[in-house]
């Protein structure tokens, strides 16, 4: 899960600041060096993590902190706040043009996911009530343009291509095409490179230079680190980019470029893929990526894909059945093809405020795993699906053998279960509202 090492140790940092009842500036001197290291250890730039710090540091050294019955929490605070600074301090929207269409100039290098994101971004728009044009301006990968034709048509959205000829002429006749047939919306796909260079930079700038663009944005996959930033300034000096979209925010990312992009470019991060699936595409909110960091959750995000994939039934009978603690296997097949459409149960766990610290194990659910959970639970007797208690070795491995998995596979679907059966009793205890 993107950030996690992040979290866990800057909550280490916190767990110590929460149990004093006052503070020295020596121990907040030292709190500041720990979150410094965790933060060179992200891979955030050296300078935007020296920068934070002082920061943090001058206003957490402040004699109302130094002086306040809880300096720990007020300390945690200043954190949450700079970070929401550091990452853009609010949302930043895609630009539509005074004068339709909007035109958007996709960049980056190859292998950042450029051509993917130009789709996800058209069924984003899409989803929004616009009606997007994906525009093939890359004449020089092989199969590129067929691999944006596949794209767009998964993301149902309009596909235009004048083949290899000059990317510049295959804008202005994408732009007369949108005016012809009602496209309020252009995302032009341009080449990458594996490295920025001068022919590049010419190529967009010639684009740039004879069509009217609303947003030059950047795709940058988080997991380079800090080329990632380098790429961002490079293409920044050049092109004078107006926002960043970062791919593989889902991956196990150390986040440094996410961090660190908006303090060396000061433009913004609009987007981040969180998926492989054509609508994994999310709007980038600074203070819900903040509270995530620290540990402290982001319900907001964990609702709105929830409200995307339960019914309203579906929640009224889960919060029913947590409730009287009847939750079962049926239960859990139920809610599992469901969660698997949101993508990775870890990271929603995450999403939850005091829940970072349980342990689902490797919780990812893909559609294979899905089909073959499916299997074991539908290999089962009613019984045994209403009472896990029921499920001995032998029972177990007649179960295995009926589903066509293994015993060990049995026992990772019953475990899966008790770990969500169990977390969801915490929750209850708590008297906490899961947003699903």
């Amino acid at each position: 899960m993107a950030f996690s090492n992040l979290t866990d140790k800057i909550n280490h940092v916190f767990a110590k600041l929460k149990n004093k009842g006052a503070l020295s500036e020596l121990e907040i001197k030292q709190a500041m060096r720990e979150i410094r290291v965790a933060l060179l250890e992200a891979d955030v730039n050296i300078t935007v993590a020296k920068d934070f710090i002082a920061r943090v540091g001058e206003r957490a050294t402040g004699e109302n902190i130094l002086k306040s019955l809880t300096p720990g929490q007020q300390v945690i605070k200043i954190v949450n706040d700079e970070l929401i600074e550091l990452l853009g301090s609010q949302q930043s929207k895609i630009g539509v043009a005074s004068r339709l269409p909007t035109v958007i100039m996709m960049c980056g290098l190859q292998g950042a996911g450029k051509t993917t994101m130009c789709g996800k971004l058209g069924r984003f728009l899409a989803k929004q009530g616009k009606k997007p044009l994906v525009v093939a301006c890359d004449i020089y990968r092989p199969a590129a343009i067929n691999q944006l034709e596949i794209v767009s048509s998964k993301a149902n959205v309009g596909f235009f291509q004048m083949g290899t000829i000059n990317p510049t002429k295959i804008a202005k006749g994408a732009i007369d095409y949108a005016n012809k047939n009602g496209y309020d919306t252009v995302i032009l796909d341009t080449a990458g490179r594996l490295h920025v260079n001068t022919e590049l930079m010419q190529e967009l700038q010639d684009i740039k230079k004879n069509i009217d663009i609303t947003e030059i944005l950047l795709v940058v996959d988080a997991m380079t680190g800090q080329d990632a930033v380098t790429v961002a300034k490079a293409f920044d000096d050049s092109l004078g980019i107006t926002g960043v979209i970062i791919t593989k925010l889902d991956g196990d990312t150390r986040g440094g470029a996410v961090l660190s992009i908006k303090a060396v470019t000061n433009k913004p991060i609009k987007l981040t893929g969180v998926g492989e699936k054509i609508d994994d595409l999310e709007p980038f909110y600074p203070d819900r990526i903040a509270n995530r960091i620290l540990g402290m959750g982001d319900v907001l995000t964990l609702i709105e894909k929830a409200e995307q994939t339960f019914s309203q039934e579906q929640a009224r009978t889960l919060a029913k059945k947590i409730k009287e603690s009847t939750f079962d296997l049926n239960d859990f097949l139920v809610q599992m093809e469901s969660v698997g459409k949101m993508g990775n149960l870890g990271d929603m766990v995450g999403m939850i405020p005091g829940a970072s610290k349980l342990k689902l194990g490797d919780a990812k659910l893909d559609e294979g795993m899905v089909a073959r959970n499916k299997a074991i639970i539908y290999s089962m007797t009613r019984k045994e699906r209403e009472n896990s208690k029921l499920l001995n070795y032998s029972r177990r491995k007649r179960i295995a053998q009926g589903s066509g998995t293994s015993v060990q596979d049995v026992n990772k679907v019953v475990k899966q279960y008790e770990q969500t059966k169990e977390m969801m009793k915490r929750f209850g205890k708590k008297g906490a509202k899961l947003p699903f």
